[in-house]
């Protein structure tokens, strides 16, 4: 990551010098010739009327279905659920077949193979090669169609539903004065409450597809006091929604569902980029995106559902205990290296780092134009000079025993198979990358980031990523990885890049 930080810092100084090309070490045809010229003159000061343009007035051919939920009008209530749960734990199958998935060889019907680059069979119709799932002319059902459908839907759901609350409930609860002084302005303000008006949308296409038993929105209890953890916490909270996403939706026995499911994370990572800029962070500094199993998704959300309605539909994903990082970088301060232990603004995983810092150790007002390098106020990208954390970073972590009560009406219970921690597990992009863990007390020990690479120069731990403690270095790859989990211990996220 190191590396790759001088190298782009590098880069934005030449381009800022205007240096001849080629910009990009090793880069050749850079000689295609541009002759467009900047703009010149005074910027426009008045607006007069709209230019008229030929237009008819238009209606929509048909009515549209309606939404599950209307926008908020009004202040939902929130924080933590003080009552006696009714029910306990996940929903379990009458009965389960084994107490893991055991490993087998490659699928014996995945055989193909094309070394001349021409079709291997013959065509159903013109232009139209051999295979493919769904493209037999069937007609589409946009409903799940298994258990593990259901399951996996119903989680993306109760993530779309508190989205819905989190960004309505932001722009609620702080003053467009508190918005200013995080450099965010009325346009911004706007923007997030377009992407409130977008869960909606999210919301009613999931709840279509499980049908009458799709839960309704429930109760929160969020971790931020100010506009910038609101922001902080946002870009984790679509950041773990996206990855649950990517991880199932391959799995999925209806395709149909996995195609409308596709379209919509699509703009929930859109949402994770845009909350990065909003905090200074670079808005996507990995190459690839990862995919988490559904029971990790469901642990990183389960603890800021504080109550559901009586009846609610509850889930069949495993709570996992939690792991802290007791020196996670704090992206509000220009030298990150300089965190204080439990720099965050609770106990849960996905907390937001703490923005009330002294002025003096602040990014956010920092003037980027006479200091580059150390300012994070909102910008379409951001170059730090020293990076977040970086290969070879001694990581603190302390983790909970399991059987605690969580999630909504503290209903659920955390657990784990596994045995006594050994390893750190990094998922990140393509990668499941093992430290050794080093325990130095009752629950608490460190590991070193890891150097590895998903290609080269492309640092496979710089992003808001996931990390858990496990009982063995299990080898495995992105369509398999939630075979990891009966071997883990404790879940947390790490904010790298």
């Amino acid at each position: 990551m190191l590396t790759r930080t001088i190298y782009v810092s590098t880069l934005l100084s030449t381009l800022a010098l205007a240096a001849p090309a080629p910009q990009v070490p090793g880069y050749t045809g850079a000689d295609f010739p541009l002759s467009a010229s900047e703009p010149t003159g005074e910027p426009a000061t008045t607006f007069g009327l709209d230019s008229q343009v030929p237009a008819i007035e238009t209606t929509p051919a048909t009515v549209a279905p309606p939404r599950r939920s209307s926008d908020v009008t009004g202040m939902t209530s929130h924080g933590p659920f003080s009552g006696t749960p009714t029910t306990t734990g996940a929903v379990m199958a009458n009965t389960t077949i084994a107490q893991m998935i055991a490993p087998l060889p490659p699928n014996p019907t995945a055989t193909y193979y094309n070394a001349n680059g021409m079709l291997q069979n013959p065509a159903p119709a013109p232009y139209t090669p051999k295979g493919g799932l769904g493209t037999n002319g069937t007609e589409p059902r946009y409903m799940v169609n298994s258990d593990f459908d259901y399951e996996s839907i119903t989680l993306g759901l109760y993530q779309e539903w508190i989205e819905l609350d989190l960004f309505n409930n932001g722009l609620a609860v702080f003053s467009d004065e508190d918005f200013l002084a995080a450099g965010l302005t009325a346009e911004d303000r706007a923007y997030i409450a377009f992407m409130a008006i977008q869960e909606t949308g999210h919301a009613t296409l999931l709840s279509n597809m499980l049908g009458e038993s799709a839960p309704p929105q429930c109760t929160y209890n969020y971790p931020y006091t100010t506009v910038r953890e609101f922001i902080d916490f946002n870009q984790k909270l679509t950041r773990f929604g996206e990855s649950g996403v990517w991880g199932f939706i391959n799995h999925l026995d209806s395709r149909e569902v996995g195609q409308l499911l596709a379209q919509s994370i699509a703009t929930e990572a859109r949402q994770q980029m845009s909350f990065r800029q909003m905090l200074g962070l670079h808005p996507m500094p990995v190459w690839f995106e990862t995919g988490i199993p559904q029971s990790w998704a469901w642990t990183y959300l389960a603890p800021y559902i504080s109550e559901c309605p009586e009846n609610t539909t509850r889930l069949a994903w495993q709570n996992f205990p939690a792991l802290h990082f007791v020196n996670q970088a704090n992206p509000n301060r220009f030298s990150p290296n300089d965190t204080q232990p439990n720099e965050v603004t609770g106990k849960r995983v996905a907390d937001p780092s703490n923005s009330t810092l002294p002025a003096d150790e602040s990014c956010v007002n920092v003037n980027a134009t006479e200091h580059p390098g150390y300012s994070c106020a909102p910008g379409i990208a951001r170059n730090r000079s020293e990076p977040l954390t970086f290969p070879g970073k001694l990581v603190n972590m302390t983790w909970e025993v399991p059987g605690l009560p969580i999630g909504p009406n503290n209903s659920y219970v955390t657990s784990t198979s596994a045995g006594e921690p050994a390893f750190v597990a990094w998922v990140s992009q393509l990668n499941l990358t093992y430290t050794p863990l080093t325990i130095t007390g009752q629950n608490e020990g460190y590991t070193y980031q890891p150097a590895a690479e998903v290609y080269q120069g492309d640092p496979a731990a710089n992003d808001t990523m996931f990390v858990a403690l496990t009982d063995a270095d299990v080898f495995l790859t992105p369509f398999n990885l939630s075979m990891i989990n009966p071997h883990v211990v404790a879940l947390g996220m790490y904010q790298a890049g």
